[in-house]
């Protein structure tokens, strides 16, 4: 295996393998190249890393497009920057756009385009410095996977496919962990702040959805395409996949509008505390208030406190008795004075004790 960088910011990493053997070549850039991978009968891999975004002037891809003839418009939509994924299949190779997704931070989805030119016995790949797919392909198959090595060069291109593929189901982890973590706050601590997250949260998972979309129907067509392909099984392998992660990606949605439920139902049960809370104080202070009224009146002497009314005596022992089996009923449904680790289905449970 060979990298080289040059001025133009492309560092260049050329594969070359079979059955017998991995090799590195220091000549990839020579025309006589493609020749001698085929007469070798080796499958020769070329990995473009860019650093930019501008790569109108890259003599690399020139090059690659003189000396294995690629279409005019993919190298168009990969200096344009496509980021639509598809596959068209052209006259001598196939033509790929598939995404590398990863979180910046749960409110950003950041999205990277690679580009896969496949022909007979080579493949070609396209990116930015932010992905590494010769890391992903040492990593999953070039590194001790006979079977890989073995076959031909499509069997390479799909496992590539397999491992961006592993790459979404990291990000759905990511989405389900963040996913409990507000369930668990919407439960002991609502918030307006969990709300709004469960919100973002809604929001990229139809984000993510609309991108496995479009992941799933560029690997079917490939299936379709290359159906007689006997390394076809890796890339139905891969459409298995993705289809599992779009029904994932549905029951975290229903996941998160449950979520929703359960915040609305502990917002009601604060306020249920609160309301509760605001009535016995009310109860036991409207008596007081009372009292407070009748020491009010002017038919009640202050400066001589030592005459107290005949019918004051009733009136305060009336009040106090309503105060007592007001506080008596709070706590016997279980209102006020609860005691720790005395639930409210041990309470209800007393209560039919008391019935039978």
């Amino acid at each position: 295996m060979q990298q080289k960088d040059n001025s133009d910011g492309v560092s260049t990493t050329v594969i070359l393998y079979n059955e017998r053997e991995l090799r590195e070549d220091s000549s990839w850039f020579s025309s006589d190249l493609p020749d001698f991978v085929k007469k070798e009968g080796y499958n020769l891999w070329i990995d473009l890393s860019i650093t930019g975004t501008d790569i109108y002037s890259l003599s690399e891809l020139e090059r690659i497009k003189q000396f294995f003839c690629l279409d005019e418009d993919a190298i168009k939509a990969v200096k344009n920057g496509s980021k639509k994924p598809h596959a068209r299949i052209l006259k001598d190779h196939i033509f790929t756009i598939f995404l590398d997704l990863a979180y910046e931070n749960i409110r950003e989805l950041h999205t990277t385009a690679i580009y896969f030119f496949l022909g007979r016995g080579w493949l070609i790949t396209i990116h930015s410095k932010e992905t590494d797919i010769v890391g992903l392909g040492k990593n999953t198959f070039l590194k001790g996977n006979r079977r890989i090595l073995e076959s031909s060069i499509d069997a390479l291109f799909y496992s590539l496919l397999s491992a961006l593929v592993g790459k979404y189901e990291q990000l759905l982890t990511a989405v389900e962990l963040k996913v409990l973590e507000f369930e668990k706050q919407s439960q002991y601590r609502p918030t307006k702040k969990t709300l709004q997250m469960l919100d973002v949260l809604s929001k990229q998972a139809i984000v993510l959805r609309r991108h496995f979309w479009h992941a799933r129907n560029t690997i079917s067509f490939l299936s379709y395409a290359e159906q007689d392909n006997d390394d076809v099984k890796y890339l139905k392998m891969v459409q298995d996949e993705v289809t599992q992660l779009i029904d994932m990606i549905e029951s975290y949605r229903d996941t998160m509008n449950s979520t929703r439920e359960v915040f609305a139902g502990s917002i009601s049960l604060r306020m249920n505390d609160t309301m509760r809370i605001l009535m016995v104080f009310s109860v036991v202070l409207l008596p007081l208030s009372f009292v407070t009224g009748i020491f009010s009146m002017s038919g009640f002497d202050l400066e001589n406190i030592s005459y107290i009314p005949g019918g004051f005596s009733v009136i305060a022992g009336v009040l106090a008795a309503i105060a007592g089996v007001s506080l008596l009923i709070f706590w016997k449904r279980g209102w006020i004075f609860v005691r720790e680790g005395y639930t409210v289905i041990d309470i209800l449970d007393d209560g039919k004790k008391r019935k039978r």
